[in-house]
């Protein structure tokens, strides 16, 4: 059977190590959270072994937060890729020694570029922390690893620290929730998507008005493809709209449909939404209702788009 004491010793260690973090919090790390945040050029984060994967996480994180970041493997930097690093950038080098030789040797690179280093380590006083402009302690007392050997524990408090760079760098760019959504559109995006993302817009619109003769409302929808028109009056405000069933159900009414107006024919006052409604909401309109498009307006009901039930099966919602 497992050694549940063990484990629980493990958790104990990793979290005390991370709680420990707050109480260092301090003018450093706000130096490098302004660091990061007045950055002009990139994020880059680097670091070997155990070091160097949670540096890959703490890039990815940035970088879906609203700061554009990459994973720089520092072996591969010295044999060419340190063309990447220019002076606009910020390098965030993680070694809890200070003394990770491969990291050591971008030293003259960053420093004759002029590019701003924060490091993350255990020793401040290492090669590493001395030569950084800011750097971060993440030291711990002990390794969760039963033989104090295995990064544990450290590794734990690089990415808490990482995390908590990002989130609050984050707040100070004023990143948002529709911000998170954008860059997150094969993802958890998808459920909170709005339809300006993906509404038909501009020239794509079918549009007639309310005098428009029904040969050319016809030949107008047919044009844009999307099984309707909105109709307008001078002012692009939304009076009514006319789809393929408003059309048939005319023609068995009227033995000369071409003889009417589009305002003989519309859904006066139809439903309409706004560019910030989410997809989902949308999509619950179009199915308690039983349409397949809705229009988009503005405050004044001004047309802005048509989003379709095809658009919506693009995103998988349907």
């Amino acid at each position: 059977m497992a050694d549940l004491s063990l484990a629980r010793k493990v958790l104990q260690t990793e979290a005390a190590a991370v709680l420990a973090l707050t109480e260092r919090l301090d003018d450093r790390f706000a130096s490098a959270v302004e660091m990061v945040r007045a950055c002009r050029g990139r994020i880059i984060v680097t670091g070997m072994g155990k070091s160097g994967i949670i540096c890959r996480k703490i890039a990815a994180t940035l970088s879906s937060t609203g700061t554009p970041s990459f994973f720089l493997h520092p072996a591969e930097a010295v044999h060419g890729d340190l063309g990447v690093i220019t002076s606009d950038d910020v390098v965030i080098a993680l070694s809890y020694s200070g003394e990770t030789e491969e990291l050591v040797r971008l030293l003259h690179t960053i420093k004759r570029l002029g590019t701003c280093l924060i490091v993350m380590t255990g020793n401040h006083k290492s090669t590493l922390g001395s030569a950084a402009d800011v750097a971060l302690d993440c030291s711990v007392t002990e390794e969760a690893c039963p033989m104090n050997l295995a990064p544990t524990a450290s590794t734990t408090a690089m990415l808490a620290l990482g995390d908590a760079l990002a989130m609050t760098v984050s707040v100070a760019k004023g990143f948002r929730a529709e911000d998170f959504e954008y860059l997150h559109p094969g993802g958890m995006g998808k459920r909170w998507m709005r339809v300006e993302q993906l509404m038909h817009s501009g020239e794509q619109v079918p549009r007639v008005n309310t005098t428009t003769t029904m040969r050319d409302v016809i030949y107008e929808m047919s044009r844009k493809g999307l099984g309707m028109t909105c109709v307008i009056d001078g002012d692009d405000r939304l009076q009514g709209i006319i789809t393929d069933g408003d059309l048939r159900r005319k023609m068995a009414s009227h033995q000369n449909v071409l003889e009417l107006r589009a305002t003989d024919v519309m859904t006066a006052d139809p439903v309409a939404i706004d560019r910030a409604t989410m997809c989902a909401q949308a999509l619950n309109i179009l199915e308690r209702r039983k349409i397949t498009s809705i229009v988009v307006i503005d405050g004044e009901r001004r047309v802005e788009g048509v989003v379709h039930l095809h658009d919506l099966w693009r995103t998988e919602l349907v």
